[in-house]
């Protein structure tokens, strides 16, 4: 193998610094690395191959080998903590690939103590042929001289180039430069202006957004360190940024004073600060000051702003300094009503968007806000009316009216249209929102939950969770990581699945919730009495979870049990003041099992009714044909064999199938009347089919992107 060229040394040492950097991550594949490298995969795959003949996913496992065998010797880590923190998504696979790469299992080097070693490598097995290690010995050699060529390679760059700086460096590895905005302290004497502060800081958060190549966390992400004792660098890991934008005002009768300042999270360095006094007596040199302070972290984040982005950044969206102050006050209001549910909070607000659209008919964010308002408070209750949420998407289109580049106008259309069934034209706004703001998390997160539950598309699904993820850095990311973990575990792989839940668990503390998503990794892969296990612990530890009558819908002769627990559903539905709907053919079935048919029929008839209500008014039930499975089995159950197989018929047109479908409905009790039937085999077959399919289109993607 010929040696790398200078310009080939340097480039395998900035490829190794970002994945050092992301080793424990173990999404982190290809195509992160290319994106973070600023070329394209391509242009990655045949550099990498030029230089040293591997494929890009090779180079990363290596150098995951290469640093879990550092762990193993100078660490006190078990195997498993070993495997995780060099990013492999399982022990057993991390296990089989250092087997493989250096000729003998890690378990050998703990099991024989560092005083045993051979040098630097524990000894191979014996019954690894000679030839077979010989190579492997010459390849690992190989690895370490490039390894080395390389580093001395930089440091010679470094010390004789004189372009070359830490921040140059730093910018060409990370293409997206990462960045929070903590809220701005108020350190007025009066308090109440604290929304005013809060304005401000959404507004260079929200230009800040608009910009490609910064990566800015969350503002919800950020309202935990509002009042915080802790020290930037803190923070900044905490947050997983580099660098934080921090402020503080002060008001003075009309005039403000806001001094913000730019802090780099490894140095605790100030590299910009600037300070700036105003009147409140107009709007455009407030909006000026925000659109300059964007600008010049950009500049000094050497982050290029398109001219669009200019466009997007200097926009002014109020000239009325009344209207854009009852905006701010109203965005309080609904913050709190969001928390508390407080109607007079909700009331407030309302009054509040629309007093500014009195001032200015022309304000699009007035328009979302009030559409926001409107959502929050009306999504369930009106739930099966035709004209469902139809208020939001008439606001969502006037703020468009007003500005067709306004993000979050696009988002509610998305929201819209995804809860009315409308499935293209809800990813087509999410698009359009992102398009404007690329760093809108709950875009990425609807679009992916769009495409794994309802469309079954598991590949575009989880990388938009992951998109989602690397923006949010709160308890709710909990939230994300739950819902990447079910598209694992639906999509066939439990120990990706385990993985997210864990890290869920680490951040929320919710110990149901973790047992009950355990629970279903292994219903789901047919070990039922493992499920039941976990799913009594959930019950433990929450005495309203019904969790376990999953269990009881599979397998046979547990009647007693069911009904206990459907009668723990009746109460918690009657305590909510309403009654479960998406459950009540279960609660039905257990109710019959012990002779009281009469209260069996009534629930029966109610998932009759809301099945139908959703197929109706095209409901989320209907989109995931869920309501169909649940009209089949309702009516297997009472022997209404002819509407049982036409909504099984609708079901199995589905695209691909969750694991957790399949594993009901090869099971599930409410078809035993129609189990033997030759054509109830031919449709277990199909979704199987469907199912597997699609596990093996995601494997081999997941393969593609070094994150198997």
């Amino acid at each position: 193998m010929s040696e790398p060229l200078p310009n080939d040394q340097i480039f395998i040492r900035k490829l190794t610094n970002i994945i050092l950097a992301n080793l424990g991550n173990e999404n982190f594949g290809p195509g992160e690395l290319a994106r973070e490298s600023g070329v394209s995969l391509y242009r990655l795959n045949r550099r990498l191959h030029s230089i040293n003949r591997k494929t890009t996913s090779q180079f990363i496992r290596e150098l995951r080998l290469q640093k879990a065998l550092e762990l193993l010797k100078n660490e006190e880590y078990t195997v498993s903590e070993v495997a995780y923190k060099s990013g492999f998504s399982s022990p057993s696979y991390f296990i089989s690939c250092f087997h493989e790469y250096f000729g003998y299992p890690p378990g050998k080097i703990k099991k024989n103590g560092l005083e045993n070693l051979n040098g630097d490598i524990p000894a191979r097995d014996d019954s690894i042929p000679k030839q077979k290690r010989l190579v492997r010995r010459i390849f690992i050699l190989t690895s370490s001289v490039i390894m080395i060529v390389a580093v001395l390679g930089f440091i010679f760059y470094i010390v004789f180039s004189g372009n070359f700086s830490h921040n140059e460096s730093g910018l060409s590895i990370n293409k997206r430069k990462s960045i929070a905005v903590l809220p701005i302290r108020n350190n007025s004497v009066d308090l109440a202006d604290q929304y005013f502060y809060d304005g401000i800081m959404d507004e260079i958060f929200n230009k800040l957004t608009k910009i490609n190549e910064l990566r800015v966390i969350s503002n919800t992400s950020v309202e935990q360190f509002r009042n915080t004792t802790k020290t930037i660098p803190e923070i900044g890991k905490l947050l997983d940024v580099d660098y934080i934008v921090e402020g503080r005002g002060q008001k003075f009768g009309e005039t403000f004073r806001l001094r913000v300042q730019l802090i780099e999270v490894s140095t605790d360095n100030h590299i910009w600060a600037k300070s700036f006094q105003n009147r409140m007596r107009e709007t455009k040199r407030l909006f000026r000051i925000q659109s300059r302070i964007a600008r010049n972290i950009a500049s000094e984040l050497k982050a290029a702003i398109t001219r669009e982005e200019k466009e997007l950044i200097e926009k002014v969206p109020t000239a009325d300094i009344a209207a854009y102050n009852l905006y701010l006050k109203a965005n309080d209001y609904q913050r709190y009503y969001q928390e508390s549910h407080n109607q007079s909070s909700y009331e407030t607000a309302v009054n509040l968007y629309n007093a500014a659209l009195k001032a200015d008919s022309a304000f699009a964010k007035a328009y979302t806000g009030l559409a926001m308002a409107y959502w929050n408070r009306y999504f369930y209750e009106t739930y099966f009316e035709k004209n469902y949420l139809d208020s939001c998407l008439i606001l969502a289109d006037k703020a468009l009216r007003y500005d067709n580049q306004l993000d979050e106008a696009y988002f509610i259309r998305g929201e819209y249209y995804r809860v009315n069934g409308q499935q293209e034209k809800a990813l087509d706004n999410y698009d359009k929102a992102l398009a404007t703001n690329p760093n809108y998390y709950q875009a990425y997160y609807w679009k992916g939950y769009l495409l794994t539950w309802v469309q079954g598309d598991y590949v575009k699904g989880i990388d938009n969770y992951q998109k989602a993820l690397s923006l949010i850095r709160n308890k709710e990311r909990a939230i994300l990581l739950s819902a990447l973990g079910i598209a694992y575990r639906d999509a066939g792989f439990p120990e990706k699945a385990k993985y997210n839940f864990n890290e869920a668990f680490v951040l929320d503390s919710n110990k149901a919730s973790y047992l009950d998503n355990l629970a279903f990794v292994e219903f789901c892969h047919e070990n039922f009495e493992e499920a039941l296990k976990l799913w009594e612990q959930e019950e433990e530890v929450d005495s309203t979870s019904t969790a376990s009558h999953n269990y009881y819908f599979v397998t046979d002769g547990n009647y007693k049990e069911a009904y206990d627990l459907a009668v723990k559903d009746v109460e918690n539905f009657k305590k909510s003041g309403s009654l479960n709907l998406v459950r009540s053919h279960r609660v039905g079935y257990a109710f019959w099992q012990v002779g009281k048919k009469k209260e069996a029929e009534f629930y029966f008839n109610q998932q009759i009714k809301y099945s139908e209500g959703s197929i109706e008014h095209n409901r989320l039930t209907a989109q995931r044909k869920s309501a169909h499975y649940d009209l089949a089995g309702t009516y297997a159950f009472l022997g209404d064999r002819q509407n049982a197989y036409k909504y099984l018929d609708e079901f199995a047109k589905r695209n691909t199938f969750p694991l957790w479908m399949v594993t009901f409905l090869k099971h599930d009790l409410l078809f035993s009347s129609l189990r033997h039937e030759e054509r109830f085999r031919n449709i277990v077959q199909r979704v199987e089919a469907k199912y597997q399919a699609e596990h093996d289109r995601v494997k081999g993607w997941l393969e593609e992107q070094g994150m198997l």
